[in-house]
């Protein structure tokens, strides 16, 4: 496929807005190697690449090379005392049909110190939190801290991007280190987060017309690293609904729509080698939206395994497999298709990943990485509700994704 950009009034002002970044970025890095505080703490990275879908529309609709793939953030704190810190990130993001194109606020929150001792670390987190309770779901919005440019999809669902980043409300961390049994992280988190009309879009469909909210999130997870061991294992929780408000000239219903999850992760760390999967089981159960009586229930279930490993201090090679199913019970989605009077594609039940890539250090702050997906189905595309099955009409696609980062 041939290279198509074309510098339009968009790419203009994408540009522009990129540039006031990068300006701002060597700003904060200059007070940050002139500030003698260290209370105050300043960090941030740069990241853009080039990604190029053949088959879906996970990043656009027109299947051309995209410079969609851009990732910039600044983070700071200050440690106001020995019991209070004040932390929060913003960022741009661009990721095409990902999610949501623009500048937000991932997390700016009060961290406080409640309780310290040789064993025993209490934590509690106030205002926009960062959700904490998956194996990368702490990195996922730091480029150079995360696996892999794209995170398997069957976990780490890019158009919940920032409904998973984090909500507001309060977050707490207890940690306990035992001489016997090793180290033990118990999470627990509550809050929502608002939706503003393009995130509503992207979950539903470009049709509606209405008001989104998310009523509630509730997380918590248990992390367990036993004794002098490169092995961890975790375990997690989340209940959450979210609402949809129709408008006045809409074409669809009220709608109530309710996820529970359980999910299980392990993370083997060795001087060469790392492993890591996570499995997890979904419930969605959908209460209008579609017209008022209308109903629907599927447990989904997701997994994943991946690889990597460190050739030397600048190359590391990684490769994963992950399997996803709308409804466990409905795997090749034969029962979805014929529900939908055959209106729905059987391959929109399902989301199987096998992917490939690769990481060079450039320097101490710069990495290069890239990666290479083959796809089969197209689950876990957006938008969910309404699937776009003119536009994605082959059950088998690819894409190559290669993005170059700076941090400070």
């Amino acid at each position: 496929m041939l290279l198509k950009f074309q510098y339009s009034s968009y790419f203009k002002a994408k540009t522009r807005f990129i540039m006031a970044f990068i300006t701002l970025f060597f700003v904060a890095q200059a007070l940050g190697q002139n500030n003698n505080n260290e209370a105050w703490q300043v960090h941030g990275f740069i990241a853009q690449g080039l990604i190029d879908v053949d088959g879906s529309t996970f990043v656009n609709n027109d299947g051309d090379v995209s410079a969609e793939l851009t990732e910039i953030g600044i983070n700071g704190s200050y440690q106001l005392n020995d019991y209070f810190r004040v932390t929060g990130q913003a960022v741009y993001l661009d990721g095409g049909n990902r999610y949501v194109e623009g500048a937000r606020i991932d997390y700016a929150l009060l961290d406080f110190a409640v309780f310290q001792d040789e064993h025993w670390l209490v934590n509690l987190y106030l205002g926009r939190f960062k959700n904490n309770n998956f194996l990368y779901s702490s990195t996922r919005d730091v480029p150079h801290a995360r696996p892999s440019i794209i995170l398997p999809q069957a976990k780490y669902f890019d158009g919940f991007r920032d409904i998973a980043m984090g909500s507001d409300g309060f977050s707490a961390k207890v940690a306990y280190s035992s001489n016997n049994y090793g180290d033990f992280d118990l999470y627990f988190n509550y809050g929502s987060s608002s939706l503003d009309t393009k995130d509503v879009k992207l979950l539903l469909g470009d049709l509606v017309k209405g008001k989104g909210k998310q009523r509630f999130d509730a997380q918590a997870s248990l992390y367990w690293q036993p004794l002098f061991s490169p092995w961890q294992f975790g375990f997690s929780v989340l209940d959450s609904d979210f609402y949809y408000e129709r408008a006045n000239t809409d074409f669809y219903a009220d709608g109530l729509f309710s996820f529970q999850q359980l999910a299980g992760n392990f993370l083997y760390e060795g001087e060469k080698w790392e492993f890591s999967g996570e499995i997890t089981q979904s419930k969605f159960t959908q209460r209008g939206f579609y017209f008022e009586d209308y109903r629907r229930g599927a447990t989904g279930l997701g997994a994943y395994i991946q690889s990597r490993f460190q050739y030397n201090n600048q190359l590391s090679l990684l490769a994963r497999v992950e399997k996803f199913y709308a409804d466990k019970k409905d795997k090749n989605g034969s029962q979805l298709e014929k529900n939908s009077g055959g209106a729905i594609p059987s391959y929109f039940a399902y989301q199987n990943d096998i992917t490939i890539g690769g990481s060079y250090l450039l320097a101490d702050n710069m990495r290069i990485n890239v990666e290479h997906h083959w796809v089969e189905g197209t689950s876990r595309l957006t938008p969910v509700i309404s699937p776009n099955k003119e536009l994605n009409n082959q059950r088998r696609w690819s894409m190559w994704a290669v993005q170059f980062m700076y941090w400070f």
